[in-house]
């Protein structure tokens, strides 16, 4: 529904003032402003000082954790695909900012074409065949009065941060993964080597036992409850192994290793026991507001950006667009004569064209806009909520896990002296060896429970600085 007018150039200035006439009549855009949140003033704990380069995972002190996450950090696939969004939103800035520009093409052509004797245009003397050669430079320039350009290219921008935003997340995300995928391979090396440690105990203990039964000094029956618990914990040592396979795998596709690497290495981790969980880390006096800088939360809030500038750039579409166009060149019936003098032609021109109706298309648009802005606004909210219930639900879990941590401690040096007790009491005679297998069994329980009790609080620790978007 365009129609173009080639106007004499004292025209087309003159129709300047009514074009700025027109922008004047059309509504500015509401600055934006994100929506206003009700957040606590601060995190009232204290901490020692951590990691505060973005580095966070520095704070457990493992060499071998950092070199995971360096390469987590070159090859992860979806760290990849995240950079690959990023670069994509980037040109895409850059394609909807080429509209402030005008647009320059060059042009040639040439004809040869014969017309037709028996038609009423036939004149005798007329030639039917003839040739036309044209060459031209055309510049094209789209004037926007109205905003659509300009509110398209703040959505792309807002895109690209929210992109930006989504790749900073990813990040953030594998890295936790990484640490709480290593601590759980450590956790699982420490129960695996110490379900071996009671399974060796438990199987030296039954071959003595066994020469004591053939020597008439135990019953049949002691001796197969004796050989029912050490089967027990033999079987306890398959499903740890096949767990610590199963994490290994997993790793590896985080840490984006090949085919044949996921199925043939392994992680390099350090093998350590005993270990204490190191200092809380808690937010000292951080203004809540900086929790707003988490990478997912930047990016709802540039998506709500992007949605509100799409507003206008569906109400634009209402109103009319004005379009200039210019060409230079030469035609010539014959090609040696293309760039001779006198061929040369030129237009200028002006294109306006106001939408009347289109079926309430434009109208739809404009409202299909304004209800993603509203989907936009509360992703946003619920982002913030989620945010400050992981940060509050981390903190509980790094508490909760170290005071497990502290109890099992205690139960373990508990019942490692009343095994020893129970042996000594068995070597005198007072108890016998299913008295000494019950404290075993106890001891390897807090043992495990001690080692599950670590893997948390380190993970935890994971989660809070996820939480807290690093």
């Amino acid at each position: 529904m365009t129609r173009a007018a080639l106007l004499p150039l004292p025209r087309l200035l003159a129709a300047v003032p009514l074009l700025l006439l027109l922008a004047a009549c059309a509504t500015s855009a509401p600055p934006y402003n994100p929506p206003p949140l009700d957040l606590p003033q601060a995190w009232k704990q204290s901490a020692p000082p951590y990691a505060k380069d973005g580095r966070w995972w520095t704070i457990y002190g493992d060499p071998q954790l950092d070199a995971l996450v360096a390469e987590a950090e070159a090859h992860n696939a979806d760290l990849v695909a995240a950079a690959a969004r990023v670069d994509e939103a980037r040109a895409l800035v850059q394609e909807a900012e080429s509209g402030f520009y005008p647009t320059v093409t060059a042009s040639g052509s040439g004809v040869r074409q014969q017309t037709s004797k028996r038609t009423a245009t036939f004149f005798p003397g007329i030639p039917t065949r003839f040739e036309d050669y044209r060459g031209a430079l055309n510049i094209s320039y789209d004037v926007d009065l109205f905003g659509r350009i300009r509110a398209g290219a703040q959505a792309a921008r807002a895109d690209l941060q929210a992109n930006e935003a989504a790749r900073n997340a990813v990040r953030l995300a594998l890295v936790a993964q990484v640490a709480q995928s290593y601590y759980t391979l450590r956790a699982l090396d420490e129960q695996v080597a110490l379900t071996r440690r009671t399974v060796a105990l438990r199987e030296e203990a039954l071959k003595l036992q066994k020469k004591r039964f053939d020597a008439g000094v135990i019953s049949e029956f002691d001796l197969r409850q004796l050989e029912a618990e050490a089967a027990t914990v033999r079987a306890q040592l398959p499903p740890l192994e096949r767990d610590r396979e199963r994490e290994e795998a997993a790793l590896a596709v985080l840490l984006g290793r090949t085919p044949r690497s996921i199925f043939e290495e392994t992680a390099a981790r350090r093998q350590a026991e005993n270990e204490a969980p190191g200092p809380a880390v808690l937010p000292s006096g951080v203004p809540s507001e900086l929790l707003l800088r988490r990478p997912d939360l930047v990016e709802a809030e540039r998506s709500l950006a992007a949605a509100r500038a799409r507003i206008e750039v569906a109400r634009a579409q209402m109103f009319p667009s004005i379009s200039l166009t210019a060409a230079l060149g030469s035609e010539s019936a014959a090609l040696g004569n293309l760039f001779s003098t006198g061929s040369g032609i030129w237009s200028i021109g002006l294109a306006l064209a106001q939408p009347i109706f289109a079926g309430g298309r434009l109208e739809a648009e404009t409202e299909a806009a304004r209800a993603r802005e509203r989907q936009a606004v509360a992703q946003y909210t619920k982002a913030i909520q989620n945010a400050f219930s992981e940060v509050r639900a981390a903190l509980a879990a790094q508490t909760r896990a170290r005071e497990s941590f502290d109890a099992q401690s205690v139960a373990a040096d508990a019942l490692g002296q009343s095994l020893r007790l129970a042996r000594l009491r068995y070597e005198n005679g007072i108890a016998s060896q299913l008295d000494v297998i019950d404290a075993e069994r106890g001891l390897l329980a807090a043992q495990s429970a001690r080692i599950e009790a670590l893997r948390q609080q380190r993970a935890a620790i994971a989660d809070l600085f996820r939480a807290l978007g690093g």
